[in-house]
């Protein structure tokens, strides 16, 4: 299953819960986009927390739905999990990975096409697409860490732990497993607070997608821009309305 649910109106939470390594087949992955698709429709949303249930992140495809496939079904299953993973890097607001334990394979693809990764102590990578005769995450694992640091996890499949994932620069921060989840909706409370014009148009230029001088005059222009110039010079709060 995906749940969907906003622990406040500004923030949508999305878990994956298919016990016990939250892969996602077909009918999870349509369920994953359908829950994307209502936050992208629901402009009180302003930030995304994707996690996952059962001690785990995901660890992509389902192998076992896999086998019923012929070549082809398996080469379009392939390419519908990484349009998938693009559609979720597209989405409007930013997107909190909150990655406990494995996130392997696929799951690994997921979590990289999200903006911001959280990880708990016993969270473990991989990147196992060549234990599959595939390939995953050489574009987005070197384009984050660069090559250097990413051909060792991409060429060898080795799994690596959270400490690995922080000091390469995989994720963001790394807490206790119990407290993963409140640091991940703590960040997207303070995303939430910022005025959300700028907040999504940091985004497409931070991911290559836009370019600072392109934005700049629509944001120059907002009511948001001018709210918070009001705010500092009232010594108060400023109340961003997307606009």
């Amino acid at each position: 299953m995906i749940h969907l649910s906003h622990p406040e109106p500004s923030i949508a939470l999305v878990e994956m819960d298919a016990a016990p390594a939250n892969v996602l087949a077909m009918a999870q992955r349509a369920r994953l986009l359908e829950a994307f698709a209502a936050i992208e429709a629901d402009w009180a949303v302003r930030v995304v927390v994707l996690t996952g249930r059962n001690g785990a992140f995901c660890t992509g495809d389902d192998l076992a739905e896999s086998l019923s496939r012929d070549v082809e079904t398996q080469t379009a299953a392939i390419l519908h999990f990484l349009a998938m993973c693009d559609t979720i890097a597209a989405a409007r607001v930013p997107v909190i990975a909150a990655v406990d334990g494995w996130c392997i394979g696929g799951g690994l693809e997921l979590a990289l096409a999200c903006d911001i990764r959280l990880a708990s102590t016993r969270a473990s990578f991989a990147c196992s697409a060549v234990r599959m005769g595939l390939t995953a995450s050489a574009g987005r694992l070197t384009r984050l860490i660069g090559e250097s640091r990413a051909k060792p996890h991409l060429l060898t499949g080795a799994p690596f732990d959270a400490a690995r994932a922080l000091a390469d620069g995989v994720v963001a921060e790394v807490h206790p497993a119990e407290g993963l989840l409140d640091a991940a909706l703590g960040m997207a409370r303070v995303i939430a607070s910022r005025a959300p014009l700028a907040v999504a148009a940091t985004k497409r230029v931070a991911s290559g997608a836009s370019t600072t001088a392109a934005e700049i005059p629509a944001l120059a222009a907002s009511a948001d821009h001018a709210e918070a110039r009001a705010a500092f010079m009232a010594k108060r709060p400023a109340v961003f309305e997307g606009k």
